[in-house]
């Protein structure tokens, strides 16, 4: 195994989409024919409802792992004017539809939402509710921080319909958090964990991550203990994405004390290991999840979905991002807001779509998107596909099958448990725009 890991360690999409970002050709995005793209899919999709995600980037101290967009403050009074840009942009896109939307997803990203007040977030949503119609399979979830996540702000999101949260525990051990300034004392995590199930949240998950610097096998082993202690429904175990030249905050820490190959790999398979002794079953590249939790039942269903926001049940093939630095994924194009507030907020009070790059999919585009997130939800890939890979890729297939990552299934193959750990090199396979020699700067490593 260890020789495969050394193999398959590369920089590899985590196919959150497709084509992946770097891949978009942004010159040829016309913000007019976007937006008749955008009308258009809204209308073939409007009965299965859409899907929003609402980027909040404020807060109030930086973790230094982190490669999200956020921009760092303790001034709360910038809650109010970057809430109504929001509600601004929204309507843009009510205007657009000229028809009220059937809502199915909502999620709340950052940044950390709950840098926000528990009265603004329920001043945010009911703002965006009063002008939607809610889907009766709807589900809306939020990311809470456990050092501010408080009983008020659990209490106003689901009074509003949020059932379910999201903590980033990341690791418990001491040393760890310190370096990734990101302290915060157990009995934090405690608290909001069974904050949330007292008032009635029917989700709770962990986001932990392993290859953080300082990160050891006995850490590993004391953050899935808490784990063990808590049983979230779900579990997002990634992995540390070192990109210091794109995140200048990961360069607080040196290299040296980064588990990487060999090392990391260790903390991968104990992690994984131990998740699945407590009962959690394996969702496709990450993810965890309890037996009767919806995610496992949708991938046993064969509805298992991926998208931006990560897997879900919902099969939404819409989704509009507000707010600054999010992307929109409607089918048939993809845009992406600007990266700043200040450029976010002045193009919004202008009247304008704040998009600053996109892509149109063209056909073939489409078809391989279905492929490769149809590997990611289900693992299974057709043997029609199989056939159509060029000569260097058709040889790499067959590879992955006499290592055992992928076999026979009928009359397609499938990808096999020991070649889930690999779930993104497989998928690479069916990438037309992905070459690992540059890949280097573009992803984070496969394993």
């Amino acid at each position: 195994m260890i020789d495969l890991v050394k193999k398959y360690d590369v920089p590899v999409p985590r196919y959150t989409s497709y084509p992946t970002v770097p891949a978009w050709d942004v010159n040829a995005f016309q913000l007019e024919e976007y937006k008749g793209r955008l009308k258009a899919s809204f209308q073939q999709t409007k009965e299965e409802g859409i899907s929003l995600y609402l980027h909040l980037p404020y807060c109030e101290s930086l973790c230094t792992y982190c490669g999200c967009n956020t921009r760092i403050t303790i001034n709360h009074k910038v809650e109010l004017p970057y809430i109504e840009s929001l509600l601004k942009e929204w309507k843009l896109y009510l205007d657009l539809f000229g028809e009220k939307p059937l809502v199915r997803e909502i999620h709340l990203g950052g940044g950390t939402p709950t840098f926000f007040s528990p009265e603004n977030l329920r001043y945010l949503m009911e703002s965006i509710l009063d002008t939607v119609d809610v889907h009766p399979d709807y589900q809306f979830s939020f990311e809470g921080h456990p050092n501010n996540t408080t009983y008020e702000h659990l209490v106003a999101l689901y009074e509003v319909g949020f059932t379910r949260v999201s903590y980033g525990v990341q690791d418990v051990d001491f040393k760890v958090q310190k370096a990734i300034n990101r302290l915060q004392p157990l009995e934090n995590i405690e608290k909001v964990t069974k904050a949330a199930r007292e008032i009635g949240y029917t989700s709770v998950n962990f986001d932990l991550i392993y290859g953080l610097p300082f990160q050891t096998i006995y850490g590993i082993k004391q953050t899935m203990d808490v784990v063990k202690t808590f049983m979230p429904d779900r579990i997002a175990f990634y992995s540390y994405a070192h990109v210091p030249w794109a995140k200048p905050g990961q360069r607080a820490y040196s290299e040296e004390n980064i588990p990487q190959g060999e090392e990391k790999h260790k903390l991968n398979m104990l992690g994984q290991a131990l998740l699945l002794d407590m009962g959690y079953q394996a969702i496709g590249m990450d993810h965890f999840a309890l037996p009767e939790d919806p995610l496992c039942q949708a991938r046993s269903k064969g509805r298992l979905h991926r998208n931006f926001m990560g897997y879900t049940e919902s099969r939404t093939n819409f989704m509009i991002g507000l707010g600054v630095s999010s992307i929109s994924d409607i089918g048939v194009a993809y845009a992406q807001n600007v990266k700043s507030v200040e450029g976010y907020r002045a193009k919004v009070e202008a009247g304008e779509f704040p998009m600053f790059k996109g892509h149109l999919m063209t056909v073939p585009e489409m078809e391989a998107k279905k492929l490769i997130l149809d590997i990611a939800c289900s693992a299974r890939i057709q043997m029609r596909n199989v056939l159509e890979l060029n000569s260097e890729k058709y040889t790499a297939f067959n590879q992955m099958v006499d290592e055992g990552l992928i076999e026979r299934f009928c009359l397609n193959y499938q990808v096999t448990k020991k070649g889930m750990m690999f779930l993104r090199n497989i998928c690479a396979l069916f990438d037309e725009y992905y070459e690992p020699q540059s890949g280097n700067k573009l992803f984070s490593q496969a394993v």
